[in-house]
């Protein structure tokens, strides 16, 4: 009898246990990174980039696995709904986290509410850039061609940074560029080299190896400063239009209710990762520079942003098709 209750109280005691040393033990299989966007674009290549590196200090396999569509939509949608428990994460981005809450009025998810924010990973520059087969050479040469011809911007998609980027600067400049979504930065980016659309405002990332060659050319970077990466590129406001500043970034989330351990556990391994002097060089070299702030900190950026946002997509005008 003793021995029964004794047998008993141990399993007990285990059920009461188990949770929280399987919380301690996490990860003890593989942990899929969701990516928003197709692959190629800048999210794409940070979060391969980062999955490597989250493996080896994880000690289990990182998948990325790309779920396109909807502007991100899809993706942020996909993490919202998985179960809660760190296997499953995502590289976010703006679009889906601060700006399509003020564009899309049938969302299935709440960025603030169904995603537990865990570090901003980067800021990006973003750059102007056209095939370097065109006239165009600088910005001043560019609002004049935009004035004079018919003009497509191309973007990863309907109400991305890139895509209010061009619908902003169309409202200043009183220019009538046509958008042009696809379904990522790399379809994009395909249709730009073969000279299907004229120009993109977009992340550097998935731009820099052709303009590094030489088959695309920088105009501007819409950033307060130059970027590192194109130091020979002016910014806006020194090529003769001031107040367009459009910075993009990343981070990583998580579906809300994530344990705060889990989300710790995450924090820290990322911000090590940031660290490293192998990966802020491979950032430079893509335009992004580390950030890497804490869960909370993060959380108030897109609380920030996200009403940062709703007031130039109402100052634009800006609508889904």
């Amino acid at each position: 009898m003793l021995r029964g209750n004794l047998l008993a109280a141990t399993l007990a005691f285990a059920s009461i246990i188990s949770p929280a040393s399987a919380k301690d033990d996490y990860p003890q299989r593989p942990v899929t990174l969701v990516i928003p966007f197709a692959p190629g674009g800048s999210t794409d290549i940070l979060g391969r980039l980062l999955a490597e590196e989250m493996s080896k200090r994880l000690g289990q396999p990182v998948i990325v696995e790309n779920k396109a569509g909807a502007a991100g939509n899809i993706g942020g949608s996909y993490v919202a709904r998985a179960k809660p428990d760190g296997y499953t994460l995502m590289v976010a981005a703006a679009g889906p986290t601060v700006i399509n809450p003020s564009l899309y009025q049938n969302m299935q998810f709440s960025p603030v509410t169904d995603l537990a924010p865990i570090t901003a990973l980067t800021r990006e520059h973003n750059v102007m850039a056209v095939n370097a087969a065109t006239p165009i050479n600088t910005l001043e040469e560019f609002i004049a061609y935009a004035k004079e011809k018919p003009v497509t911007f191309g973007s990863p998609g309907t109400g991305t940074p890139s895509h209010l980027s061009g619908e902003l600067f169309n409202h200043m400049q009183g220019l009538d560029m046509t958008h042009v979504a696809y379904k990522g930065s790399g379809p994009a980016v395909v249709d730009l080299l073969a000279g299907h659309i004229t120009v993109m405002i977009d992340n550097m990332p998935p731009l820099m190896a052709y303009i590094q060659s030489g088959a695309l050319r920088p105009i501007a970077v819409p950033s307060p400063e130059r970027s590192a990466a194109l130091p020979d590129t002016p910014t806006f406001k020194e090529a003769g239009v001031d107040d367009f500043s459009v910075m993009a970034w990343k981070g990583l989330m998580a579906p809300a209710g994530t344990p705060d351990s889990i989300i710790q556990k995450l924090y820290s391994v990322s911000t090590d990762i940031l660290a490293t002097p192998a990966m802020q060089a491979r950032l430079t070299e893509l335009g992004a520079e580390p950030h890497g702030n804490t869960p909370e900190e993060f959380a108030q950026q897109i609380k920030d942003e996200t009403q940062w946002w709703a007031e130039l997509i109402e100052r634009t005008g800006t609508t889904l098709n």
